[in-house]
């Protein structure tokens, strides 16, 4: 199965950047879309984006604007630039990747393969 594996969490101020990856190993050819997602405590896991192999490409409304994501196929790696961040923001961020799609969604069911996360801190 495809193994994901997030880096670049981190606490920063209010207003600051990060940069998110996730590497991709052993069956990577079977991922059609990979995305991000994150969680607060408390709070439900909430889609933050998504791009898929056909270019298709979905961001939540609260990001749009501040954070871009980005694919690099010859890494197999996924990236999160997250600008102007809020204390809102923060959470733990997972990267997901799902097989046999090809319309980017924000939904988390129609993922397959989830990684363990890293944290953001983000203080006002």
């Amino acid at each position: 199965q495809v193994q994901l594996m997030e880096s670049g969490g981190g606490s920063v101020q209010a207003g600051g950047s990060l940069r998110l990856s996730c590497a991709a190993s052993r069956y990577t050819y079977s991922t059609s879309c990979m995305g991000w997602f994150r969680q607060a405590p408390g709070k439900e896991r909430e889609g933050v984006a998504d791009i898929c192999t056909t270019g298709s490409t979905v961001y939540a409304d609260s990001v749009k604007g501040r954070f871009t994501m980005s694919l690099d196929n010859a890494k197999n790696t996924l990236y999160l630039q997250m600008n102007s961040l809020k204390p809102e923001d923060a959470g733990m961020y997972y990267c997901a990747a799902a097989t046999s799609r090809t319309i980017a969604t924000l939904w988390a069911p129609r993922y397959n393969y989830w990684g363990q996360g890293t944290q953001v801190t983000v203080s006002s």
